[in-house]
């Protein structure tokens, strides 16, 4: 490559960024701020392990999204459909198994944070209502641009605030009296239910690839253009990583100020944003407080606004998808403003319920999530083994050897997990 066509190049690259960081906007949220937090919190720095292995191990399903978009020029939700209408509805029924409950749950830490930045008068309900309907408007106005745009500038805010908070706890905290492990926990049964939800959205649900296909898709028609291999997968390993990298930092920041701690992380949403930001001014300084606040905001808005989306694109295009095959440019039909609707409500009715038990709405998403990687997974893999994908396209060497030890590691795990509920 010629010296004068590498800055063009890298150009183009960096112009495909866009659909990996709305799913790093999805993935930076419960997982991080919630699930991330209680492990550096319960078990110090030792669960890091369990962290990175989630990431790897769950990195193919993942990456199946943009490859198979790129490949074909179609989501992976036709790819589902060409495996037989089944696992469309199949699809279907566990997006509407947990897209409620997940949902629910990062509004709800999201209101919990807009109440300790601007006032609780409104209640975990109130401003739930309130971030909905701001993220239905913000979809209704400006469609895939505007989120584009604003999940940058939101990922840009949070990876900033997030990097300068774990700087400043780092130089306050002695981190040589925390276990760093691997520390092997005993399994009993809160252990296990704590590390079935800390894997099941880590870095996210699996059912966010067919999200990815379609942004990536949804980008590249915005743009007048044909989606790019090259783009494509560079968007997303950004994201991907980018992702890991503040799985860590928020371990970092819940072993630094929470391990060993007599309080504990309160279960009212509003409660626990307060003492969450409580506590790392007092392991800081006061005035870091707006720092604090505007990372942990910023992660779970972004979160909150790409599920908004995310959900009624994936629920549309498979419906679309039951009566015929995917055709290049389709615009947003009735489904997406009823699904987007539906899931608004419902997501307010489980917050009603769960209030008093943010961890509990939590763990119950994250739950939910982890017992239908292995299918979503299984799924993934045989879209990319289709006769659609070119050969070239296809995964292969360690790729390959990583998607049979994910979907594996992911069966095993599941099984395991409702054995011992079985077994009480």
């Amino acid at each position: 490559m010629s010296a004068a066509s590498t800055p063009s190049s890298r150009s183009g690259l960096l112009a495909s960024l866009g659909p990996g960081l709305l799913f790093a906007g999805t993935a930076v949220g419960v997982s991080h701020l919630v699930q991330s937090t209680r492990a550096g919190a319960g078990w110090g720095m030792s669960l890091i392990v369990v962290v990175l292995l989630a990431n790897l191990l769950k990195y193919p399903a993942f990456e199946a999204g943009p490859r198979y978009a790129a490949a074909t020029g179609t989501s992976l939700l036709q790819a589902y459909r060409d495996q037989g209408r089944w696992a469309l509805w199949l699809f279907l029924a566990l997006t509407f198994a947990t897209m409620f409950t997940v949902l629910g749950a990062v509004t709800i830490v999201t209101a919990g944070m807009a109440s300790a930045m601007i006032s609780d008068a409104l209640g975990p309900t109130g401003w739930s209502a309130i971030l909905l309907l701001a993220s239905g408007v913000l979809l209704g106005i400006g469609r895939f641009k505007l989120l584009e745009s604003a999940m940058k500038i939101l990922m840009l805010v949070l990876s900033v605030s997030t990097l300068i908070a774990v700087v400043l706890l780092v130089s306050k905290v002695d981190f040589s009296e925390i276990p760093w492990g691997p520390v092997i926990p005993d399994l009993d049964v809160a252990t296990l239910a704590f590390l079935v939800a800390l894997v099941g959205w880590m870095p996210t649900a699996i059912d966010i690839a067919t999200w990815q296909s379609l942004w990536g898709l949804e980008k590249a028609r915005s743009e007048g253009r044909k989606l790019e291999m090259r783009g494509a997968l560079f968007d997303f390993k950004v994201g991907y990583i980018g992702t890991a990298v503040l799985a860590l930092c928020f371990i970092t920041m819940g072993a630094g100020v929470f391990y060993g701690s007599p309080q504990e992380l309160p279960n009212q949403a509003g409660k626990f944003a307060v003492t969450f930001v409580d506590m790392y001014v007092q392991a800081l300084e006061p005035w870091a407080r707006p720092v604090v606040l505007v990372a942990a905001f910023s992660t779970m808005l972004s979160t909150t606004i790409t599920c908004n989306d995310g959900f009624p694109r994936a629920v549309e295009a498979a419906v679309l998808r039951l009566r015929s095959d995917e055709q290049p440019g389709e615009d947003r039909t009735i489904v997406y403003w009823i699904t987007l609707g539906v899931i608004g409500v419902g997501a307010l009715l489980l917050i009603s319920a769960f209030a008093k038990n943010l961890t509990g709405l939590v763990d119950l998403a994250t739950t939910l999530s982890f017992l239908t990687a292995p299918v979503l997974a299984v799924l993934n893999y045989r879209a990319l083994r289709s006769p659609k994908v070119a050969p070239e396209h296809r995964p292969r060497g360690w790729l390959l050897a990583l998607h049979w030890i994910g979907m594996v590691f992911m069966s095993l795990f599941a099984a395991y997990y409702l054995w011992g509920l079985a077994m009480g």
